[in-house]
């Protein structure tokens, strides 16, 4: 009998999701959208094998369930569907943020599996018509299973993750996931929104280099996503941002100071620890 795997909300991540896992193993992709225009668009584009309206039937049938929706909405979804999800099923989500997620799925019935799941890949653009099949290629893909969480299924999301070309898969707990992310993502967002809060944002049109463009990037961003993001990981992401405001202050009263030698031996210890950090080894996350 044919498997399915349903995901539910086709924007950037979900659309892309639908796309690079057709022809995984023996199931059928099917898309769960809001609008309908989103499900034109899909059956449209080939984005997975089927799309519909319908949550509650699609969920009843599923073998494998993605949540691809913003963090609190995935845990009202959770809530509100807790009895539609097919016994002996697993289900998955797709975000940002860990410790909320998980907590929110402590409502599924025993006979449903939760694994939650992060990979680390997006553009700084959303919707369906932006989804692209390559995006998970060479990315990390983060897993935090429950203590009761099936060995099967957690052998199921790592063949998932090979199919998708994914890196590698790391697992780990809620917490740590969270202060690493605030580290690594949500601070470099913050960076990046800061940047671009600066009056002469615009006069610098047409001088912008590659390492402007690169740190604003992600600045473009999903605002109610982040906003979501930002908040719910608040306690980790704080403490980060105290971090780099210290560390900024000591670049800026070395510099400030006229102290060559100084600076060029800040910028030679920073400047080796991103080399050691580009070295082979351990993952942080594990």
């Amino acid at each position: 009998m044919e498997k399915k795997i349903v995901i539910v909300g086709l924007g950037l991540i979900g659309g892309s999701l639908a796309l690079a896992l057709k022809g995984f193993e023996d199931y059928r992709i099917v898309g769960v959208a809001r609008r309908q225009a989103t499900v034109d668009y899909a059956l449209s584009h080939g984005v997975g094998d089927e799309a519909t309206l319908d949550v509650t039937a699609a969920l009843r049938q599923a073998d494998v369930t993605i949540l691809c929706i913003n963090p609190e909405d995935t845990v009202d979804f959770l809530a509100a569907h807790r009895e539609d999800f097919k016994p002996g099923s697993l289900v998955t989500d797709v975000c940002g943020i860990k410790t909320a997620i998980m907590e929110g799925a402590r409502v599924l019935p025993p006979s449903v599996d939760f694994i939650g799941c992060h990979p680390m890949a997006g553009t700084e653009f959303s919707g369906i018509e932006h989804a692209f099949g390559e995006m998970f290629r060479h990315s990390h893909m983060i897993l935090t299973p429950r203590e009761e969480s099936h060995p099967a299924h957690i052998a199921l999301m790592e063949r998932m993750a090979e199919y998708l070309g994914c890196r590698d898969v790391v697992k780990t707990t809620p917490a740590r996931h969270d202060a690493i992310i605030a580290y690594t993502s949500q601070m470099m967002h913050i960076i990046a929104v800061s940047v671009c809060d600066d009056e002469s944002l615009f006069t610098c049109k047409g001088y912008e280099g590659s390492s402007f463009r690169g740190c604003t990037r992600v600045a473009a961003l999903d605002v109610p996503l982040w906003t979501q993001l930002f908040s719910l990981n608040a306690p980790a992401l704080t403490a980060c941002l105290d971090t780099l405001m210290e560390n900024l202050k000591a670049y800026r009263e070395v510099i400030a100071s006229g102290d060559e030698k100084a600076l060029e031996e800040k910028l030679t210890w920073s400047s080796q620890r991103k080399r050691e950090m580009d070295l082979p080894g351990p993952d942080l996350l594990a």
